[in-house]
């Protein structure tokens, strides 16, 4: 089987998200299921290393034919292409926030088609993500239907986060190079009043997957549905909770080179000296015994920073280290910064993306905070199992699938959940964790439930490829 997975940010050249991680680790997956998998995204401007020049390909688009040019890279079994046309991709370091996205991902997604008849052969599934491809099945039901070449190729979008819809001008329609009358209809893009790109994939592709089960069902409900729940009950028979993985290559404690010691299950002395070291890197006192609560996160109110804001004093006041990775809204990064001025020696706060930095909080905090409004997988908690750092969250999309309460009675579960959204819910739990942590024998044992759990993309790669192989035979 030939698959060809459409991203705009893919780790560790560009992210922003957990998006980038996944584009990373899902298909090396799926290459050692035997599917031959070709990855395509953006080449940003930054992005001055990636891969090699392999020529040229040309796109129709804006009322002209446009040139782009094309990079290969291959590792772990998986060729990645990278589309290189400065004009839409060389914006300093910023992947999305520009007025002109929708031209930008328009002009990819259209990109992306045109690189798979430049490889001379059609995939047997294009699988693209969120709405910067969403117009991919657009496309290919539309301006090239009928076109011999692709007569065969199946679609699959995943949905990773709906709260993203991809809102454009429906006056642009003619400008990306699709028919005026996909503007409304039964088959139209309008989506209040603009025009929507998650919308054109969730109505044109073969199959939706989305990141967990638990989202799946959630996003067919007003409440997490954003308008668009109504569409995908109608797809619901399409529609597949498949939960993340994680790529324990990447994130594992027993081999992880950005840490200043490596640790396991059966041995936890090395997440001593991480601690040490992480504490020592915001100029904190090393008091090893003091509990460390740490954040890696987007600032943003889906995150549940709302909650972390009303809880953070009390935090301090019962005795814990906060430490929080994270960039986003500003209200927050003030916010968290008048926290760490307040109190420096117990406060380590850093604003923008770093990898390293992420893998030593991991390893360096005792308990990690995740109190999202909504989340439709995440991978932070499952990142945090791995590395014996508790994760406290609350129970919604992704999160409820991956975190079991802890009970100390039968010693089951592997980290600490609250349902209601709602700051005391959450300090409620922050104290529960702080309970056990003074408890070594129990803490130890929640710690090795959550190191020992299982999330790795076999499983899921499978069960996409289960997917790819319904849609084909379709």
């Amino acid at each position: 089987m030939n698959l060809l997975f459409v991203v705009s940010e893919l780790a560790p050249y560009s992210k922003t998200g957990g998006l980038a991680d996944v584009a990373a680790a899902l298909p090396k997956a799926l290459a050692a299921t035997g599917v031959t998998v070709r990855v395509v995204t953006p080449r940003y401007g930054f992005m001055t290393a990636a891969g090699e020049y392999v020529g040229e390909l040309r796109a129709p688009f804006g009322f002209q034919v446009q040139t782009a040019r094309v990079f290969r890279e291959a590792r772990h079994g998986v060729e990645t292409f990278f589309i290189d046309a400065p004009a839409y991709f060389h914006r300093g370091r910023k992947l999305y926030g520009e007025p002109d996205d929708p031209a930008r991902f328009a002009f990819f997604s259209r990109s992306a088609i045109e690189l798979a008849r430049w490889f001379g052969e059609p995939p047997d599934v294009i699988h693209g993500n969120d709405w910067m491809t969403g117009l991919i099945p657009v496309y290919l039901r539309s301006a090239l239907r009928g076109d011999p070449f692709f007569a065969r190729v199946a679609t699959v979008t995943s949905i990773h986060n709906l709260a993203f819809q991809g809102f454009f001008d429906l006056r642009d329609l003619p400008y990306f190079g699709l028919p005026g009358d996909l503007q409304r209809g039964p088959d139209g893009l309008e989506f209040g009043g603009a025009g929507s790109m998650l919308k054109g994939g969730i109505l044109a592709s073969d199959a939706l997957t989305t990141v967990s089960e638990r989202y799946a069902q959630e996003i067919q409900t007003p409440e997490y549905g954003f308008r668009m729940d109504a569409l995908l009950r109608m797809r619901r028979h399409d529609l597949v909770g498949i939960l993340n993985g994680v790529d324990y290559d990447e994130w594992n404690p027993a081999t992880d080179a950005h840490l200043a010691a490596r640790y396991t299950p059966a041995d936890l002395s090395g997440k001593r000296l991480c601690k040490a070291d992480l504490l020592k890197r915001f100029g904190m006192p090393v008091e090893l015994d003091r509990p460390a609560i740490v954040i890696v996160s987007r600032l943003s109110d889906q995150k549940g920073l709302d909650l972390v804001r009303d809880v953070a004093w009390r935090i301090l006041h019962a005795g814990a280290y906060f430490i929080l990775l994270g960039a986003g809204d500003p209200r927050y990064e003030v916010f968290f910064q008048h926290l760490r001025d307040t109190a420096p020696r117990r406060v380590g706060v850093y604003f923008g993306l770093n990898e390293a930095l992420a893998h030593q909080i991991e390893a360096g905090g005792d308990m990690f905070l995740m109190p999202s409004a909504y989340e439709p997988c995440g991978l932070n908690q499952i990142y945090s199992l791995k590395y014996g750092t508790v994760p406290i969250v609350r129970a919604t999309g992704g999160l409820d699938d991956t975190i079991q309460d802890f009970d100390r009675v039968t010693g089951t579960g592997n980290g600490l959940k609250f349902r209601a959204y709602n700051a005391n819910r959450l300090m409620e739990k922050i104290y529960e964790g702080l309970l056990l942590y003074r408890q070594p024998e129990t803490w130890r044992a929640l710690q090795r439930n959550g190191m020992q759990a299982d999330f790795s993309w076999a499983r899921a790669a499978w069960k996409y490829r289960a997917v790819y192989e319904r849609v084909r035979a379709a």
